[in-house]
């Protein structure tokens, strides 16, 4: 991205008119924008600098400096900058075939204005039934323009009064979705409502709004808004309960208001049940209510399951054992005939440990036995690759969890529920350490009394990105059956990725032994370390590793076998950096910087139930039509995604090892930089290393690693689900 020039090249200030023609950058988090401009009078011109909500074929009116680019030449970096509907035909004709309205590409953006002309916008907002005069569009067209053109008008307004508030222009469109054409009078008038129910929209955006309004700082409206928000900002941390007095010391720090303010405001929120309440052996722990909710659904659920009999055919737990090694070929571990045993005795288990500990052993035996018992089988993942991973590992079908459950958007709920559950006997979930409450709830309520629960999961790695901690409680409540593997088997001791995740669990610091040229690389081992310092080498080596190294020594395809995994998403050294490096090199020319456009890869970033893909799904990007909907493959399922959907779309060459979370990758190039020492811990790098599946490559510096693995600190969250399952709270 372009950076400022010296001041002492720049020109004096001038203001210029004219139509956007194209975006060539934008950065939707800061709004930078470089754009080609093209004047009222004189030649096309290259303007960049912080301009929201810009869109092809407006015209705006911007002052600022000429500068001289020494790649580039002549661009305007602007200071000021104000839009209006086009009044040419050129730029209605551009605007329009820009894909901003639904249901106007360019074919219909031409016939439009040939017809209209100037009057073209008149005609749409005030006279819409006349766009049937067009040939090729019906009434059903006609009034889907004149809806979508009302709402980009009201999402114009809404860009323009928060441009100066930083909100992304993904996020005004989801602000417009909310409120349409009252969205603007919601905005001044109620902003903390916003932040409550409009995802994405935090307290921070809603308190500039409300206190360049006027609203009093110690006002019932702010201090409530800030308690919440609070208790959002400790959801995001993994926390689903805090206690009173921490949450009061950040509420208050938060608002700058009096204490005593902010406490008399939590009595009221307690009392109105705004918020739960829950003592655990006597700390009274705060909770926002969805959170207070899904816990006590997590723990009524076990113990309907575990009091139930079973609906298990009779199975004699020792004779299925010897057929399932008879099966297998070879004889079970002790720890693993416990673990088979346990899963058909147990109703609720949980069966954990780390990579070559002969967890996918004991899975595919016990579905072989269910199998052979006619059993009804439920298998599940939370993520897409989880799931595919874990039907090749059992022979047995395997989806994510929400497919099982089946969301409807119609209904705002999943249908596979309480009322109408699984059709199983036994359900085993893979990969639970993913397991957030809310998600946690929704899957147990829909498991039938009579079945068995399985979850398997490595305690060891990141806990779940939403907030809880659903397969440690569980554990360490004992309302389940547990069976911990930790013995390597010889096939695990064999992999160097093995040895060195259980190293790095050791507290192990010495990395692989560190190379600085990839060409010295042996790919007879599966683990390695590449050394490269400072951030901007390391940004080059794993470009390097990732377009040239790996695809011509292992012969893997960059866009699908081939995965970045960073801590850390700004900074030279960030997710972002890597991203912009490797779609410029992957894509060459066609690349256009920060943008997502056909060829590239990509990740959902929030859960879509209308379209059926979910945070985390991993896709490439097929095509793009006239009115900017883009086709992307989400490993098999082809996806359309209307623009007010993108917002939730990232590149995806590097994502963030949270993200990676329930997927395996052929290869893994994983940056560690002291840069990201904020970020360093144990069961981070640990994560990273074990969605390898036959190359891992650590670039950076050894000594970012030696952090990563001595920073074992506990960050255990706080929940309420522990002494709800002790049955304490």
């Amino acid at each position: 991205m372009p950076q400022p020039r010296d001041p002492k090249d720049r020109g004096p200030e001038i203001s210029l008119s004219g139509v956007v023609e194209r975006i060539l950058w934008l950065d939707e988090e800061t709004h930078f924008t470089i754009a080609e401009l093209s004047p009222e009078s004189g030649e096309k011109t290259v303007v960049l600098g912080n301009m929201a909500g810009l869109q092809c074929g407006e015209t705006v009116d911007v002052s600022g400096h000429w500068e001289r680019h020494p790649s580039h030449g002549p661009q305007l970096r602007v200071k000021s900058f104000s839009s209006r509907l086009p009044s040419s035909v050129h730029g209605i004709r551009k605007y329009l075939g820009s894909g901003l309205v639904r249901g106007i590409g360019k074919t219909y953006a031409d016939k439009i204005v040939a017809k209209f002309g100037v009057r073209t916008f008149d005609i749409i907002s005030n006279q819409s039934a006349r766009l049937r005069e067009v040939d090729g569009i019906g009434p059903g067209r006609a009034k889907s323009i004149k809806e979508a053109w009302e709402e980009q008008k009201s999402l114009r307004e809404v860009m323009v009064f928060l441009q100066t508030y930083g909100v992304t222009n993904a996020l005004c469109l989801r602000i417009v979705k909310a409120y349409g054409q009252e969205a603007k009078k919601v905005l001044t008038s109620e902003p903390y409502r916003v932040c409550r129910e409009v995802d994405g929209v935090g307290f921070r955006t809603a308190d500039k709004i409300a206190r360049n309004l006027g609203l009093p700082t110690a006002g019932p409206q702010r201090v409530d808004a800030g308690i919440l928000h609070a208790l959002e900002e400790l959801e995001g941390e993994g926390h689903s309960a805090f206690p009173e007095e921490g949450l009061l010391e950040q509420a208050t720090e938060l608002l700058e208001v009096d204490r005593a303010i902010v406490h008399e405001r939590l009595r009221r929120l307690i009392a109105e049940a705004v918020v739960g309440v829950l003592d655990a052996r006597g700390v009274r722990l705060i909770q926002l209510r969805a959170q207070e909710s899904a816990e006590k659904s997590v723990a009524l659920s076990v113990r309907r399951i575990a009091a139930a009999p079973s609906g298990l055919p009779p199975i004699q737990a020792e004779r299925a054992v010897e057929w399932a090694q008879g099966r297998a070929g070879f004889a079970f571990s002790t720890a693993q005939t416990e673990g088979l045993r346990m899963a058909l005795g147990a109703k609720v288990s949980v069966l954990t440990g780390g990579p070559g500990t002969g967890k996918t052993t004991i899975l595919r035996a016990l579905c072989d036995i269910l199998s052979a018992k006619r059993a009804r089988l439920v298998l599940g993942a939370p993520t897409g690759r989880a799931a595919k991973r874990m039907t090749e590992a059992t022979r047995c079908a395997a989806a994510t969890i929400h497919r099982l459950l089946k969301f409807d958007p119609a209904a705002g709920g999943f249908t596979v529920n309480a009322d109408s559950p699984l059709a199983a006997d036994f359900v085993i979930i893979d990969e639970s350490s993913m397991l957030d409450t809310k998600l946690a709830a929704a899957l147990l309520r829909a498991v039938p009394a009579q079945a068995h629960l399985l979850l398997v999961g490595d305690v060891n790695q990141l806990p779940s990105v939403g907030a809880g901690n659903v397969l440690g409680d569980l554990i360490d409540s004992r309302a389940a059956a547990v069976t911990r593997l930790d013995a390597v088997f010889r096939q695990g001791a064999r992999s160097g990725i093995v040895s060195v995740a259980h190293g790095i669990l050791h507290g192990e610091t010495a990395p692989p032994e560190p190379v600085a040229d990839p060409a010295a690389l042996d790919f007879a081992h599966d683990i390695h370390f590449v050394r490269a310092d400072d951030p901007e080498a390391c940004v080059a080596m794993v470009t390097r590793l990732c377009c040239e190294t790996l695809p011509r020594a292992l012969r893997l395809d960059p866009l699908r076998d081939i995965q970045v995994l960073a801590p850390m998403h700004k900074g030279t050294g960030g997710i972002q950096a890597f991203n912009q490096a490797l779609q410029g090199r992957l894509r060459g020319a066609d690349a256009r910087p920060g943008r997502i456009q056909p060829g590239d890869k990509v990740i959902q970033t929030r859960n879509n139930y209308d379209r059926n893909v979910f945070n985390g799904d991993f896709g490439v990007v097929l095509g793009q039509d006239e009115e900017g909907t883009l086709l992307v493959d989400f490993d098999g399922a082809r996806v359309e995604l209307e623009r007010g959907e993108q917002g939730d779309l990232h590149l995806a060459y590097a994502v963030s090892i949270h993200k990676s979370q329930g997927s395996e990758f052929p290869a893994v190039v994983v940056p560690l930089l002291r840069q990201h020492s904020i970020m360093l811990a144990r069961n981070l790098v640990y994560t990273a290393v074990t969605r390898g599946r036959k190359q891992v490559i650590l670039v950076g510096d050894p000594t970012a690693y030696a952090m990563a693995v001595r920073n074992a600190a506990d960050s255990r969250r706080v929940t309420g689900l522990l002494p709800r399952l002790r049955d304490d709270g």
